[in-house]
């Protein structure tokens, strides 16, 4: 299922049609009333693991409020942050789903609340309501086209306007879950380190702060520990496409 079909499913339900396809602002109430009985509520402190690359697949989770991050580790240790998951997402379902090892680390980057849904009963309950099954593959086929979107940015972007490119989504996400305030300012709501952002938009961290310092001179952030604020969303989107 596209992510047209998805928005327009959220949007028929009274739901926010840009809440960026999350998964538990598509479904109805009565779906989110039989999810909850399946589940169990937990909560993660910041840097604590969800799940871990190379366990056995025994649940899957929603985030209910937070932002965790999704890593991949290497032979040799090396982490490479993927991805970045915030509130109505489901982490750790693709390995649950396929039937294999988990590929990557999800670990909170704050504190995060969340359900935690075993596998049978997960199955169990797309099997009593077959119109989620559309759901979680809409979520699928819009991570691909995030990943193969990124992936283009990081072929014909550098320095700064990769930056641009990364920090213009998590605005645009952001924004969905929390209003600007009254300038329009946008607050980035994971809060990502240098080396966090470096290491997912494959860049070091020097480049980073130089992007970042670019950024500033052209009036269009403001950081501070671990928070950036997009002072101008529409100049980052420029900026981000190549137009300023």
């Amino acid at each position: 299922m596209s992510e047209h079909l998805l928005t327009r499913r959220t949007a028929a339900r009274g739901g926010p049609a840009g809440a960026g396809g999350a998964f538990w602002n598509a479904l109805d109430d009565a779906e989110r009333a039989a999810l909850r009985q399946v589940a169990r509520p937990r909560r993660y402190q910041p840097r604590a693991p969800l799940c871990y690359q190379g366990d056995d697949s025994d649940h899957l989770i929603i985030i209910e409020s937070g932002w965790a991050k999704v890593t991949s580790s290497s032979e040799d240790g090396h982490e490479v942050v993927l991805a970045v998951r915030g509130p109505g997402e489901l982490v750790c379902e693709s390995a649950v789903l396929g039937g294999r090892e988990r590929s990557a680390t999800v670990a909170a980057l704050g504190a995060v609340r969340a359900l935690v849904v075993p596998a049978p009963r997960f199955t169990g309950f797309l099997d009593a309501h077959p119109g989620v099954w559309m759901l979680v593959s809409g979520t699928f086929v819009r991570r691909l086209d995030d990943a193969g979107r990124r992936l283009q940015a990081h072929a014909s972007a550098q320095g700064a306007q990769r930056l641009a490119i990364l920090l213009a989504d998590l605005a645009e996400r952001s924004a969905r879950l929390a209003p600007a305030d009254p300038s329009g300012a946008v607050v980035i709501g994971p809060p990502l380190s240098q080396e966090e952002l470096g290491s997912w938009m494959d860049s070091s961290r020097e480049t980073v702060a130089r992007a970042l310092g670019t950024l500033r001179g052209a009036g269009l952030v403001r950081t501070g520990r671990r928070k950036i604020t997009i002072v101008d969303p529409a100049g980052l989107r420029a900026f981000a496409r190549g137009r300023l």
